[in-house]
């Protein structure tokens, strides 16, 4: 077996290096030329039986099909715009299929075992590595996808056991928004610790309008938008009832319990959130780079700044961004025609269409300099994209296991939030539900 498989993954680098072409700048044979002999297909996934006999009897694709999760506006139609454009880059049909978020790990998780994935798959990083772990995806540097120039961090969160089957063309991440005209009339700062949030958040409550909002709703939201907070104040995932941990949500809780955040937080998405701020009736929130665009395009005059640890700097936030994985279907041509794509989706070029589009901060870190230069509420965003922390990796290394500690953590969140338990029991009770789910 080990020789079958060692003899695919030369057959495919060597097919690729006679037949495949980059886009934008991004040409095949960028790939190290190394890469065929150092990484080898897990042995769950291609059975060598579907290598082909030869590269002669192997012939070009000319059409992939493609899952994501982007079923909403803008993204939805942005991001078709960036598709087609690889499409007709690298004379390659694209065949879409959008599927809402919620579902979309089932169906991959399912297309797994029943061998039923597309050629081409975008999905949300932290699931990168459960999805690795069964087999069935391809380690992008065997079909010549190039990963130069990209940040570490984000190379880290898509590797699974030393091989790298994930890479997101633009990630994101978290900051406090401000509305300048409420902190102006307040004669406030920005601010820089969490007492200065908890102050600054008291003075601007009143008519209506809460001081602070952020995303609580039961899911990976709560979590993403938590981790922030949990780690600046020291906390780890392994122990979600540290007193650090539990010194975070005691401070969200705080702020609900004092009024001035709204109880609504358990059941607003980021999209709620971002929709309060933009209606003035929050004057700071939590929220994401993605909406950017769509805030410069109002009358409000907001800034942004980093989300402080308690007592100032800058805290490490979630990577956020969905990865370009190929799953690994036995189909050598679509395989191969589907790191073109690939290649074409993480060229310079399309990275800062994309980011442009939908305010993500490029992978490649020379081109997110770019993006900090011409935009200067993308800084924050940028300067804060190296110390990100990937929500599988260091410090717990969690792996395909960090849903296992996400969803008792976000049930923890919404039980302290309603003040059904107060934080400690909750993220006691997270903890239990942690180990118990980690043992199994």
């Amino acid at each position: 077996m080990k020789t079958a498989k060692f003899l695919f993954s030369v057959t495919l680098a060597l097919v690729f290096v006679a037949s495949a072409v980059g886009c934008s700048g991004t040409p095949a044979t960028t790939a190290p030329a190394t890469t065929a002999s150092a990484t080898a297909v897990p042995a769950t996934a291609v059975p060598a039986t579907s290598a082909p006999a030869s590269t002669s009897t192997v012939a070009a694709a000319t059409e992939i099909s493609e899952w994501d999760y982007w079923t909403n506006e803008p993204q939805k139609s942005q991001y078709q715009k960036v598709l087609d454009e690889c499409s007709a880059s690298t004379g390659i049909t694209i065949d879409r299929q959008t599927i809402p978020g919620n579902d979309l790990i089932s169906k991959v998780l399912l297309g797994a075992q029943q061998k039923q994935l597309p050629d081409l798959l975008r999905l949300d990083n932290p699931y990168l590595q459960q999805v690795a772990d069964t087999g069935a995806l391809a380690p992008l540097t065997d079909l010549g996808v190039d990963l130069t120039g990209i940040y570490p961090n984000l190379v880290a969160a898509g590797t699974y056991k030393g091989k790298v089957y994930g890479i997101a063309p633009g990630i994101n991440g978290l900051a406090l928004f401000y509305n300048k005209d409420m902190f102006a009339a307040a004669n406030l700062q920005p601010p820089t610790t969490w007492a200065e949030i908890e102050s600054d958040a008291a003075a601007l409550t009143k008519n209506g309008v809460y001081g602070i909002t952020w995303s609580a709703d039961a899911n990976e939201e709560a979590s993403w938008q938590f981790e922030p907070w949990f780690w600046g104040a020291g906390a780890d995932l392994t122990k979600l009832d540290s007193p650090q941990a539990v010194q975070a949500l005691q401070f969200w809780t705080d702020l609900v319990n004092k009024g001035y955040a709204s109880k609504s937080v358990v059941q607003w998405s980021q999209g709620d959130v971002e929709d309060q701020f933009e209606a003035g009736k929050a004057a700071m929130e939590e929220n994401g780079d993605w909406n950017l665009a769509a805030l410069e395009k109002t009358n409000i005059h907001f800034g942004v700044v980093p989300i402080p640890m308690p007592n100032g700097g800058n805290a490490p936030g979630p990577m956020g961004g969905e990865v370009i994985s190929i799953p690994n279907t036995g189909n050598t041509a679509k395989m191969l025609a589907a790191g073109k794509v690939a290649n074409c989706l993480l060229s310079d070029a399309m990275m800062l269409e994309w980011a442009n589009d939908s305010a993500f901060i490029p992978a490649r870190e020379s081109v997110a300099a770019q993006v900090a230069a011409n935009d200067p509420n993308m800084k924050s965003f940028v300067d804060a994209a190296s110390a990100e922390l990937t929500r599988t990796g260091s410090p717990a290394n969690l792996g395909p296991n960090y849903s296992k500690v996400s969803q008792p953590l976000w049930t923890a969140i919404e039980s302290a939030l309603t003040g059904a338990k107060s934080p400690q029991d909750a993220l006691t009770a997270a903890q239990q539900e942690a180990e118990s789910a980690l043992q199994q």
